[in-house]
């Protein structure tokens, strides 16, 4: 990975340190060089410190978003904040890099879009699953034309979870909640980025445990040109996950697990400069099987990675150059429109506008 060595490091903030700050934010803004990790936002414990002595934990997001030495704020808040949070950041002139999903509504990212162009500022997304070890494979092997057509694509993400979360706000209806705004904009933003904005789309809604008050299982069947069929599934009551990324074509298939390892490493303390960091272990490459004109199938080894292991710098990277540098960022606003259409829209069949 091709790291920049900005000589003027964007000097950032956090607005949480609960799992989101610790595991996917911070390792990764103390490891890039063009970040300065300055501060966060601690209410009640003050638990950064212990792993980043020299950071200053503020007790607001006020006193955060007032300090003028803060170029970058993360918005790693509960989901139904994101929008108010950005929006005060923007105002702040500071830039803003906000987690999944990056508004409730279309209506809310237009407005903070708007509001960044106003301001002069960058509003990027955080979707880091673009930067899984697993879904670098899929996005290779489609890349490849190996299966000729494509004709048939499943993406799935499965949890076996049958008790209610015990974070309120993940389960109590509020704009955001559920499953649906969980793990749906990371299938989603995979989906778009390989194929782009879907003709038609059908949703499906559930929900199955005892006592919820949110979905807790979804499904998009989305239609693409040249008659592609893309189906993205996610519940929290799969005990028995099979594969994650199934994808076939008119020359053959690819089946692939959720093998990314980058979160379990996080959680086991691994810098995300280890040279293990990223790897999947062997027999996690997928199955790839192509047909000769014969009609024989043929098992062969995926396409192999001639870059670095997947990892999630690759995202903070594109931070800095968009910031530093006015590269584009790969996470689009149209991009992510689509996304908040999707996830938006009632139940049903209906054409994506």
């Amino acid at each position: 990975m091709n790291l920049s060595a900005d000589s003027s490091p964007i000097t950032t903030g956090l607005l949480a340190y609960g799992m989101s700050g610790k595991l996917f934010h911070a390792p990764f803004l103390a490891a890039h060089p063009g970040f300065a990790l300055r501060a966060v936002v601690e209410r009640s414990q003050q638990r950064m410190a212990a792993d980043y002595p020299a950071i200053i934990s503020y007790s607001s997001t006020e006193e955060l978003l007032a300090d003028a030495a803060i170029e970058l704020v993360v918005v790693n808040t509960p989901n139904d904040t994101h929008h108010d949070l950005a929006r005060r950041a923007l105002l702040a002139g500071k830039h803003v890099l906000v987690e999944k999903p990056v508004a409730t509504t279309v209506a809310q990212w237009q407005e903070l879009t708007a509001l960044a162009r106003q301001q002069g500022r960058q509003l990027l997304a955080y979707q880091n699953r673009r930067w899984d070890t697993d879904f670098g494979a899929v996005r290779r092997v489609v890349a490849s034309g190996q299966l000729g057509r494509l004709i048939e694509v499943h993406l799935r993400f499965d949890r076996f979870r049958p008790l209610l979360h015990t974070k309120v706000f993940k389960e109590d209806g509020r704009p955001g909640s559920g499953l649906l705004f969980d793990l749906g904009p990371h299938l989603l933003d995979q989906v778009i980025s390989l194929f782009g904005k879907p003709l038609s789309f059908e949703k499906t809604l559930a929900s199955y445990r005892h006592g919820s008050q949110v979905p807790d299982f979804f499904n998009f069947h989305l239609r693409y040109p040249q008659g592609l069929n893309v189906w993205v599934t996610s519940s929290l009551l799969v005990a028995g996950a099979g594969p994650a990324f199934i994808v076939h074509g008119t020359q053959g298939s690819y089946q692939k697990g959720r093998t990314d390892p980058q979160e379990p490493q996080l959680l086991a303390g691994m810098s995300p400069t280890d040279p293990a960091y990223g790897r999947e272990q062997p027999g996690q490459e997928g199955r790839l099987t192509l047909a000769d004109p014969a009609g024989h199938n043929h098992a062969l080894p995926p396409v192999a990675d001639a870059a670095a292991p997947a990892n999630y710098l690759g995202l903070f990277e594109a931070v800095v150059q968009a910031i530093r540098h006015g590269q584009p960022y790969p996470i689009t606003d149209e991009e992510l429109g689509w996304q908040l259409a999707l996830l938006a829209a009632e139940p049903g069949s209906q054409l994506l506008s």
